[in-house]
């Protein structure tokens, strides 16, 4: 039974020592709540949905996906559950992901006990704890895409090749983009696999980095970068 005005995390760590560590850090809390673990990305995925936290910290590297896409998944079923991902690494390309997957923060592990229960109280409060200069990393990849080789690439995209590359760079996965387009699944993993194929592309977050960059919208509006619920992080371009 959860307690009125608590804030309800998740954990979702592959090692258990780690998982039981910040599970006994953030209980001790008066104001904080640990509603649920996992050690993988499956068992998270059916566990977060049944345990609707307010906020979801999740490692980023699993032994059987990544807490990524976890993000993605779940922000895309519901953008009230905050995420913020917990990492050893400090990296670009993981950060990169993240952003693009909704999550409202990024920290490394190395974090202090005291500045990661800030962490997870400021993301539950709606704030982003994107770091300044590793954001301003990914801004500027985003503007070194920006040129008319990409446009060019764009020319050979179907109208509804477009469509979805819009709904990528809104963050969407397949599931909720078949849902939108009432299409299945397997069709749009289809369409998502030809437009990266045509746009020079291998991983479907470079892809929506190159939508937002472009400022697309060709059928369905503009679709700046922006963590779901916040202000964007680029302006319309």
């Amino acid at each position: 039974m959860r307690e009125e005005g608590k804030i309800t995390v998740f954990l979702l760590d592959d090692h258990e020592v780690v998982r039981r560590g910040v599970h006994e850090l953030l209980s001790v809390e008066d104001d904080i709540e640990v509603v649920g673990e996992a050690g993988t990305a499956e068992d998270a995925m059916v566990r977060i949905p049944a345990t609707r936290p307010d906020v979801a910290v999740l490692d980023v590297r699993l032994p059987d996906g990544s807490g990524v896409e976890v993000c993605r998944e779940i922000r895309s079923r519901d953008e009230n559950i905050k995420c913020l991902m917990l990492t050893s690494f400090a990296d670009d390309e993981a950060l990169f992901d993240a952003i693009m997957a909704g999550a409202s923060g990024y920290v490394l592990k190395a974090i202090r006990g005291n500045e990661l229960l800030t962490a997870v109280r400021e993301v539950a409060a709606g704030k982003s704890l994107l770091d300044p200069v590793a954001t301003a990393r990914v801004l500027a990849r985003l503007r070194d895409g920006n040129n008319p080789k990409g446009d060019d690439k764009l020319a050979a995209l179907t109208d509804q090749e477009r469509r979805i590359l819009d709904l990528i760079g809104e963050g969407l996965t397949n599931r909720a983009i078949g849902e939108r387009l009432h299409l299945a699944e397997k069709t749009i993993k289809n369409y998502v696999s030809s437009l990266l194929s045509k746009l020079g592309m291998e991983r479907r977050s470079q892809a929506a980095a190159h939508s937002s960059s472009v400022g697309m919208g060709t059928t369905l509006g503009p679709s700046p970068l922006r963590v779901k619920g916040r202000q964007p992080l680029v302006s319309g371009t």
